[in-house]
């Protein structure tokens, strides 16, 4: 017997396997204006992204973005628009680098306290954004892109001057010490432990959601605030907890780059890959499913990766990869229009 649950989730991946597939026909026909081979490109795409050493760099890219996609798909499930996700992501990574700079403790826990300080300090900056909500009737999703600016401003500053390291040429803190790094491989296998603790939060988000209390009261918010106002969910404690919740995953997100990848916080580094918009696109893709919104976001990742790929072999310019993300948005948003012609 299928449950509800399940009718939902199953409904979901139809309307996105249709709006990808659309999708590559009207890619394809941008493709042929540029005078390429449709084919010859969705081959390389794909060849670039599961074959070899693309598999590992599509994974790799998966981290941040099934990260930040969750971390819109949460707030998203509950009503919010969480378009913060960039000031939340650094002042998180700002914080892990912190912590795993100064703080006078071992390595394996001094990556254990960068992480929790990053993800409180991602928290805290959306709450600010919630209460801002709350208390001032400033839309989250306002609140939560200036709360961004100011983010970026502050970070910039702060490893410009105070938190330089004046041996590079770049605005960029020390390197985080080896001890307290994130490994690269689990037992010489191609697994990160970034990998591993997204999994895990990706997990924890969708035994929440379809078991939990949490899930269910997130759901009825987003479907008719009004009703589950009703029902007795208390909106106003539900607000503050769903953006702290979306914030401290963005925030462990920066905490990951920095402790795995990049090893020090580099201004605008967190942001040049675009996680936040590209997440958020999965997000709303999968229309705030989590199941869904992961499987979107790995999709996504092996488009970029994939961009890359057909860059390289063919000499066309990756940007198609985002024209096509773009084009699977507009068809799914397409989609009821069409279902109510039919």
């Amino acid at each position: 017997m299928t449950t509800a649950g399940g009718l939902d989730t199953k409904s979901r991946m139809v309307a996105i396997v249709l709006s990808i597939m659309a999708a590559v026909v009207l890619g394809g026909l941008v493709v042929l204006s540029t005078g390429a081979n449709p084919l010859s490109v969705y081959r390389e795409i794909i060849t670039g992204a599961v074959a070899g050493r693309g598999l590992g760099e599509t994974l790799t890219r998966a981290v941040p973005l099934v990260g930040m996609a969750l971390a819109a798909a949460i707030a998203l499930r509950a009503g919010l628009v969480n378009l913060g996700g960039d000031g939340q992501m650094l002042v998180g990574g700002l914080a892990a680098a912190l912590v795993a700079l100064y703080l006078p403790a071992p390595g394996v826990l001094r990556a254990v306290l960068a992480l929790l300080a990053a993800m409180c300090a991602g928290g805290l900056y959306a709450w600010i954004a919630a209460i801002l909500q709350l208390s001032l009737a400033i839309p989250f999703l306002i609140a939560s892109l200036l709360l961004s600016y100011i983010a970026r401003g502050l970070t910039s500053y702060l490893v410009r001057y105070p938190l330089r390291d004046p041996s590079t040429g770049m605005p960029e803190t020390y390197r985080v010490a080896t001890a307290a790094r994130l490994p690269s491989s689990i037992l010489e296998l191609p697994i990160s432990w970034g990998m591993v603790i997204m999994a895990g939060v990706a997990i924890a988000v969708v035994v929440n959601d379809r078991h939990g209390v949490n899930g269910f009261e997130w759901r009825m918010t987003g479907l008719n605030a009004r009703f589950a106002q009703y029902s007795g969910t208390n909106l106003q404690r539900q607000t503050r907890r769903v953006a702290s919740l979306s914030g401290a995953l963005a925030g462990l997100v920066g905490a990951l780059l920095i402790l795995g990848q990049q090893y020090r916080f580099t201004d605008g580094a967190l942001l040049a890959p675009g996680y936040t918009w590209s997440g958020l696109m999965a997000a709303v893709l999968a229309m705030a499913s989590p199941i869904a919104t992961i499987i979107t976001s790995i999709f996504f990742s092996a488009l970029q990766v994939g961009g890359f790929s057909m860059e390289r072999a063919l000499g066309l310019p990756a940007v198609l990869t985002w024209v096509l993300q773009a084009l699977i948005i507009l068809c799914l948003a397409a989609r009821p229009i069409f279902l109510r012609k039919r």
